[in-house]
């Protein structure tokens, strides 16, 4: 949960040529292309796509590219020196020209085909042929993997063009989801979230595109207008982006002996993600039901806990398929995610999300994934009927460890060495009758408050609660005193009250990210004016600090009521 700084390093990769020397393409080398596929990349009509791996594809370089921003904090991790991002080849190439790069990177990228599942049941139709062949990466075109500093990194380019798997759309993002991706990306890194990495955004000064978006001040669900929007092409960094999604394809196939060489390609990609993802804690001698089971412990572990740290700082990931679970325990897909302002536990960004993907609800929507996770391992395990049993006893297990994580999570975003559920219960409670706004109250509460005073500044004071304002502040006031007397009778060992302020402070971000902050920014940078796109950059890659006071006053309040319940702000209802 802590903020890590990065390690202060002299730039070893200052040109592109420098970055070839680290490439080092394990998937293509090591899985299988597609029979079907053109090895010259040249493959963007829409296509079923019935085995293999990856299709090989070229992305499709936007038009007049311009630099937009940077993870100044990535490079610096990388080695990379920062005039590295407004390099001529540097800039070709990550705005999707790959037919320069210098060996020995490869001047095709590829793309890779998943499953769909929503919430738990399998669906098949989404793909333009109704079979579930057509569905996978439709935009996003992976162009390089290298190992930089003894670690494995993907770079995918998202918004590259069109792949097989496009389901006729143009392959294009847009600036503006673009904008959000790469600021949202850094910042949850920031917040100490597993997550896919930002490194550069680049913005077409030519080429537009049309999309769906609301009119000013609409208050409807769904779009109203169609608007024209420059594209652009952001890349973000993995050290894979396999998806739950992904293995749930391969399992089909394999269930239904789609081809002769199903199983075989399920059992690769599988051992191909703990190579990539696992190798760390899963050893290679180690027979594949051995590694199986060990994957899908540690897989449960990572998910529950990413989950229980998109709670604790107030995200909502939307959209959450299982192929946009990555398989590594990660955050991925940064479509209509959102953050909490005000505290509601169905708080859901998407329109067509639903309640069973809001806010409090993804736990129950982890399991469901991993319900997926788990289906897919098991024909690998047909015939070895005690690593099946010790599989089935992890999924089974899931609910369980999650709700640990949870407790574990609140506890420490109060202050506590142990989860009090009275406590929690009429938290809770009062949270949602003020009600507060989730980052200010529980950074506020982290100041060890003597009164309810601090806590009022997160309250958004509605007329309910102004009717009965003096009943209200009772409460809290008991909730407050209760509060600090679990604290001293909770601990494991006394604290001080600077102490306990401080290590709350780690687990309570004071600066979060505030959509009716963001519009304007990826407004401006739509009129060429990108400065407010890296002021939100540099104070959301140090969301814990106390920064000036300016930024305080500027990014550290409620949010202002014009701004609730409008579409494109509150809510949407597509990525694009």
């Amino acid at each position: 949960m802590i903020n890590r700084l990065p390690e202060e390093t002299s730039p070893t990769v200052a040109t592109l040529d420098d970055l070839a020397t680290l490439a080092n393409y394990s998937l293509m080398d090591t899985l299988n292309a597609d029979p079907d596929a053109k090895a010259n990349g040249t493959d963007h009509a829409p296509r079923q796509v019935f085995s293999g791996h990856y299709v090989p594809v070229n992305p499709t370089p936007i038009q007049d590219p311009e630099y937009v921003a940077h993870s100044k904090d990535f490079f610096r991790e990388l080695g990379f020196a920062d005039s590295l991002a407004q390099s001529e080849k540097f800039v070709r190439m990550f705005s999707g020209d790959l037919s320069q790069v210098p060996a020995p990177m490869r001047e095709v990228g590829w793309a890779t085909g998943y499953a769909l599942s929503i919430f738990g049941t399998e669906y098949y139709q989404q793909c333009p042929f109704r079979t579930g062949n057509g569905y996978g990466d439709g935009r996003a075109v992976s162009i390089l993997e290298a190992v930089i500093k003894g670690r494995r990194w993907e770079m995918q380019l998202k918004g590259g063009g069109r792949t097989p798997y496009c389901r006729g759309a143009d392959g294009r993002a847009v600036l503006r989801s673009s904008v959000r991706e790469f600021l949202a990306q850094e910042h949850m890194h920031a917040l100490g979230v597993p997550t896919s990495r930002s490194l550069s955004l680049y913005v077409s000064k030519t080429e537009r595109v049309k999309r769906p978006w609301y009119s000013e001040g609409s208050r409807l669900q769904d779009p109203d207008i169609m608007i024209s929007e420059a594209v652009a092409i952001s890349t973000r960094v993995a050290p894979s982006f396999i998806r739950v999604g992904q293995l749930e394809l391969f399992a089909r196939r394999a269930r239904k002996q789609e081809h002769p060489e199903a199983m075989q390609e399920l059992e690769m990609l599988v051992l191909h993600l703990i190579d990539r993802e696992y190798a760390d804690v899963i050893d290679t001698t180690l027979t594949t039901a051995e590694k199986v089971v060990l994957l899908a412990r540690e897989f449960r572990s990572r998910l529950t806990s990413l989950v229980a740290n998109w709670i604790r700082v107030g995200y909502c990931q939307g959209n959450f398929n299982s192929d946009n679970c990555a398989a590594g325990g990660f955050t991925l897909d940064y479509g209509p995610f959102g953050f909490c302002d005000v505290f509601d536990p169905q708080y859901q960004p998407w329109t067509g999300g639903g309640q069973h993907f809001s806010f409090l609800n993804q736990p129950v929507a982890a399991e469901r994934n991993f319900h997926m996770f788990w289906a897919a391992l098991r024909p690998l395990l047909a015939s070895h009927q005690d690593s099946l049993e010790q599989l089935d006893e992890i999924r089974s297990g899931f609910a369980e460890v999650m709700q640990t994580k949870m407790e574990e999570m609140w506890a420490a975003k109060l202050g506590l060495d142990t989860f009090d559920a009275a406590l929690f219960s009429e938290l809770g409670t009062l949270m949602l009758q003020a009600p507060v706004d989730y980052t200010i109250f529980f950074r506020e509460l982290s100041g060890i408050p003597d009164d309810i005073g601090p806590l009022q500044k997160s309250f958004y004071k509605q007329s309910s609660y102004a009717a009965d304002s003096e009943e209200m502040d009772k409460r809290w006031s008991a909730w407050l005193t209760q509060w600090k007397s679990l604290i001293s009778a909770n601990a494991a060992e006394p604290r001080s009250r600077e102490e306990l302020s401080r290590q709350m402070k780690l687990v309570n971000p004071k600066y979060s990210w505030r959509e009716w902050c963001v519009v304007p920014a990826y407004q401006q940078a739509a009129a060429g004016d990108y400065s407010l796109v890296r002021e939100l950059q540099d104070v959301m890659t140090q969301p814990y600090a106390e920064q000036s006071k300016e930024v305080e006053e500027k990014y550290y309040r409620l949010q202002p009521p014009e701004f609730s319940e409008v579409g494109g702000l509150s809510y949407y209802s597509c990525s694009s």
